[in-house]
């Protein structure tokens, strides 16, 4: 359920009220503490042109997916906000987490949002940016807070051919542009550059028992007994590529489609990856559930894939594109050589 903001002082005044505020109150050493202080910088992020005459100390990330990427580019003392945990926040950021204030914890409000006086706002998908959630970038823009969407959600306004590794890797490149973190954005695109070639070392070795390429499915949800499967535009069909494995729902052109368990088992994949979720707690979410509910089915417990146990686990939001992606794609490639599919 969406929650409105109450009426009252429109968004973009309240914005502009608070923003002012924001910025009579910031000191000298405030803006000393910046990597780049004087430093201005231009972005273009989603076909929208981003301009900062400093770098940002009071930004908010709206989802888990952004917060994670600015903690692990060491910005969380220019955090002012974070909103929307799906699952718990890793061990590594824990401590960098405490230091940020929760303004929302689901999908923040424009009320929620202006609460925080934000002076630069992070988001991993677009339909963050509405009226009834955070308000639009035009909105945003109308008071001078830039909004930033990541390159993934919106691949149209990107170079033909990039992969989503790649416009992942360019989010971090272009945020450290932004916040003058340049270096430790470049180091952590590096990083993940090599951990993605390791990942395809093996891939032209990659072969199932019949000697075709090995097809997957991925079980992201079961929802009222239903399962959600990666369709052809999100993360999985990518991560598959890289290690030579085949999407067996490449041709559905969403990111999660809801299809049917009959439809799973036509498609009778080589192994299944279930993305577990069981941190965020709705029914259907947890690995264990989703075996069960497969063991339950009359026609996907005769799979092969499901009789043999060719399952692999995996934390389901590193499923979707996010700095800890990376992780899921190693264990892929690595449960791969373990299920004999790498010769």
């Amino acid at each position: 359920m969406r929650h409105r903001a109450r009426p009252g002082i429109p968004l973009t005044l309240a914005l502009a009220l608070a923003a002012a505020g924001c910025s009579t109150a910031t000191t000298t050493e405030d803006r000393a503490s910046a990597d780049r202080p004087s430093a201005a910088a231009a972005i273009d992020s989603c076909g929208r042109q981003l301009s900062f005459d400093r770098p940002p100390q009071r930004a908010v990330a709206l989802d888990q997916t952004s917060t994670e990427t600015l903690l692990e580019l060491g910005l969380q003392d220019r955090m002012a906000g974070t909103a929307n945990l799906k699952t718990k926040i890793p061990a590594r950021y824990q401590e960098a987490y405490a230091k940020v204030p929760v303004i929302a914890p689901k999908i923040a409000t424009g009320e929620q949002l202006r609460s925080a006086a934000p002076d630069f706002v992070v988001a991993g998908s677009a339909d963050l940016y509405t009226k009834d959630r955070a308000g639009t970038r035009e909105e945003l823009a109308a008071v001078k807070v830039p909004a930033f969407v990541s390159a993934v959600d919106c691949p149209q306004q990107n170079e033909a051919g990039k992969s989503p590794f790649e416009l992942l890797f360019s989010d971090y490149e272009q945020l450290g542009k932004v916040f003058g973190s340049e270096q430790r954005a470049g180091a952590l695109a590096r990083e993940q550059r090599a951990v993605v070639a390791k990942a395809g070392e093996n891939a032209g070795r990659a072969a199932a028992r019949d000697g075709g390429q090995p097809t997957v499915v991925y079980l992201y949800s079961v929802f009222n007994g239903m399962p959600y499967v990666a369709g052809g535009t999100g993360l999985p069909g990518e991560m598959s590529r890289i290690v030579g494995a085949k999407n067996a729902f490449d041709d559905v052109a969403e990111d999660w489609p809801e299809v049917s368990w009959e439809e799973v088992a036509a498609r009778d994949p080589d192994f299944i990856v279930i993305g577990d979720l069981s941190e965020r707690g709705r029914p259907g979410d947890s690995a264990a559930e989703k075996r069960a509910a497969m063991a339950g089915d009359p026609v996907v417990s005769r799979l092969a894939a499901v009789r043999e146990n060719r399952i692999i686990e995996v934390p389901g939001i590193e499923l979707d594109p996010s700095v800890r992606s990376v992780h899921t794609l190693g264990l892929l490639a690595d449960a791969m050589k373990d299920l004999g599919y790498v010769r």
